[in-house]
């Protein structure tokens, strides 16, 4: 069985990019396909296998500018070639499930959203104060079109899985379709190394997160620039420069550090703050695994990877809803266990995610032809 691995884009090493790795483990003769490819910063398990990619990957200075080239992305993917392949394997949060499947093939796609830009999240990404008006002007004439898209590409994918209900409810009303739920590996060995007693010593609050506009960093600012306690910010992204230009004198962004240094500053850390409404959210895991509380949102994939044990809870997306959870975080402190945030963490291995994968993988390639587009959801 020839298999095709398919990823939206190979830029960064992120959340979505460790999915595919885990994908990839299982499947070390597959191809990999992919609109563009930088690269140096993924592991071997993606790079030391054949990487094709789109026409895109021929314009110059695309790693840096590839956002701007969204309306081509539909007809980058479609030209892929996966002629001779039986098992198309979609890592997908843009457009990589919009893949041309080969006559004969199945597909199987893991979703990590559906294109969240131009669906519910349009506002973070085109709104007035997040791009200019030429950008929002033309995010406003490509939307229909690439919703239109989004629907009609959906009908070639044989099995949905999500990474978590938050999506598979999105995949249900934006594609008419019905998704397993799969919660993605979250690799927490390394965080999990530290003795729990050891925790928190570091005093300040930790935000961790690609800086996009949906994560929302501006409201973790804006609170702690009330608070006057210290903020540390790991990441980078688009919103790195605008950001930093607003950055309180008790906040610090150290932008991306080594997986060893992140897992001593989530063990040092009084508690992860989560502003976004994430689909899935790995870094609220992460602190678990490090034995740390979170202060979260009360929204979205958060729901379903934190407990009342592990995190304290805040209902608005504002700075002043965050800034009464943190300090009615002093309290609340005081009861948090260490150990039950680690064993919360514990349910998400990459072992679990593995197996369910290739189960998910054999009952779609014993079904009939007709009968694999059909198949009913099951339950996670």
């Amino acid at each position: 069985m020839r298999v095709a691995l398919v990823h939206d884009w190979l830029v960064t090493y992120r959340g979505g990019e460790k999915v595919l790795a885990a994908i990839a483990e299982l499947y070390p003769g597959a191809d990999l396909f992919t609109l563009i490819h930088k690269s140096g910063p993924f592991p071997k398990v993606l790079e030391n296998r054949p990487i094709h990619t789109s026409f895109l990957q021929r314009v110059p200075g695309i790693n840096r500018r590839y956002r701007y080239f969204l309306p081509f992305f539909p007809a980058a993917v479609e030209a892929l070639d996966l002629r001779g392949f039986d098992l198309v394997i979609s890592s997908s949060h843009c457009v990589a499930k919009g893949i041309r499947k080969p006559e004969g093939a199945r597909h199987l796609s893991y979703v990590h959203a559906p294109m969240r830009y131009m669906w519910d999240r349009f506002d973070d990404y085109f709104g007035k104060s997040r791009a200019s008006w030429p950008t929002r002007a033309a995010a406003h004439i490509v939307r229909p079109g690439l919703q239109f898209w989004d629907r009609r590409s959906s009908k070639g994918v044989d099995r949905f899985l999500a990474n978590s209900r938050y999506v598979a409810d999105k995949i249900d009303r934006y594609y008419g379709r019905e998704a397993f739920v799969l919660p993605p590996p979250v690799e927490l060995e390394r965080f999990a190394r530290a003795p729990l007693e050891e925790g928190g010593k570091g005093g300040y609050f930790l935000w961790v997160g690609a800086l996009a506009p949906y994560k929302r960093l501006d409201i973790a600012l804006e609170a702690f620039r009330e608070l006057k306690l210290p903020l540390w910010v790991v990441g980078s992204g688009q919103e790195e420069a605008r950001l930093r230009a607003e950055l309180p004198p008790n906040a610090k962004m150290i932008g991306q550090i080594s997986d060893e240094e992140l897992s001593r500053v989530y063990q040092d850390a009084r508690a992860l703050v989560f502003t976004a409404n994430e689909d899935f959210g790995i870094a609220p895991l992460e602190a678990q695994a490090a034995g740390r509380p979170v202060i979260a949102l009360r929204r979205g994939g958060a729901l379903e990877t934190l407990t009342s044990a592990t995190a304290l809870f805040f209902d608005e997306q504002t700075p002043q809803a965050l800034e009464a959870a943190v300090i009615a975080f002093d309290r609340w402190e005081r009861d948090f266990q260490p150990a039950a945030a680690r064993a919360q963490a514990s349910r998400f291995t990459k072992e679990a995610f593995q197996s369910c994968f290739l189960e998910q993988v054999r009952q779609l390639m014993s079904l009939p032809g007709p009968q694999a587009q059909t198949a009913p959801r099951a339950t996670a």
